[in-house]
Order: C-alpha cells, then structure tokens, then sequence
C-alpha cells in the first residue's frame, strides 16, 4: 500500500509498465565511487530481458548486468540502486507468474552478488534461491555471520551477457 492507502500495483504491473530509460549526469553524491559523466537510470524490461540470459547451471551478477548495460548506452556507468530494485522486481514478478501457472519465468535465482552470495530479498530468501541452484548442480557454501550464503567456484560458473 501507498502513503495515501492506495495498492501500489502487482509486480508484474511494475515490470510491464510502459517506460523509456533515462541518462542523467551522474549525481554529486555518486560521483565519487562512478566518477563524473552520464549514467542510465534502466527499466525494469531492461534488467528482466538481461537476467533471462542465463541459462540453467550458469549465473549472472548483478554487476555483470550493470556493466552490459553500460556498453549498451554507451554511458560511463548505469545506477546501481536502481538496478538492484529492478532486479527484485522482476524475481516477484515471475513467482507471480509461476502462481498463475506460466512455466517459462525469468530464473532470476541464478542472479548473485558480486561475491557469488545469494539474494536475502528474492522471493522465498536465500533457502529458496539455493534450492534452485542445487537443483542445476551447484554447490552452496554456507552463510557465516551476517554473510549470506554463496555459490561455490562462482566464477566458473557466470554466463556471458
């Protein structure tokens, strides 16, 4: 729900929407860690449509997705929160669609993070995303301390965007 108690819309609502991506000068406060210059603001169809390109036993990071995006618009970086926002909604979205009975979703449990650990906020948490890996033949070493848990020999394993 909204501030104003209205539902915001399904996730699929937020993934379909009909929107242009953006190239904004990259903002003051990030240019320290991108540098100054133009960054892409994606969509959602954007990151989903990169996220399907990995094919089962392989994986995708999310910088991975960030950096082909990047050569795609020919800018100096694309926005990471945005990315990552993007990236869960389009995990929800395909469970909704899973719920509705479609079988082809985007396999958004074989996006990791840079260190190849797993994403606390897909849907089920990290048990359902390793459940799903193991089932295509990795291994899961677990999390320690507040780290999550994370693909074994990642690196062997990332598909190229």
């Amino acid at each position: 729900m909204s501030a104003k108690g209205k539902p915001r819309g399904t996730w699929r609502e937020k993934l379909e929407k009909q929107q242009e991506p953006k190239v904004v000068d990259t903002p003051p406060k990030m240019q320290k860690r991108f540098g100054a210059g133009k960054m892409l603001v994606p969509t959602p169809a954007l990151v989903d449509a990169l996220m399907q390109k990995a094919p089962s036993g392989q994986l995708v990071t999310v910088d991975q997705i960030r950096e082909r995006l990047t050569k795609d618009f020919n800018v100096d970086s694309t926005c990471p929160l945005t990315t990552g926002i993007f990236v869960r909604i389009s995990a929800e979205a395909a469970q909704e669609y899973l719920g509705m009975g479609r079988k082809d979703i985007t396999p958004y449990w074989r996006v990791v993070k840079r260190d190849g650990s797993l994403n606390e906020k897909f849907p089920g948490g990290v048990e359902a995303q390793a459940g799903r890996l193991k089932e295509e033949g990795h291994t899961i070493e677990p999390g320690t301390g507040k780290q999550p848990p994370k693909v074994k020999d990642f690196g062997r394993y990332l598909a190229k965007l």
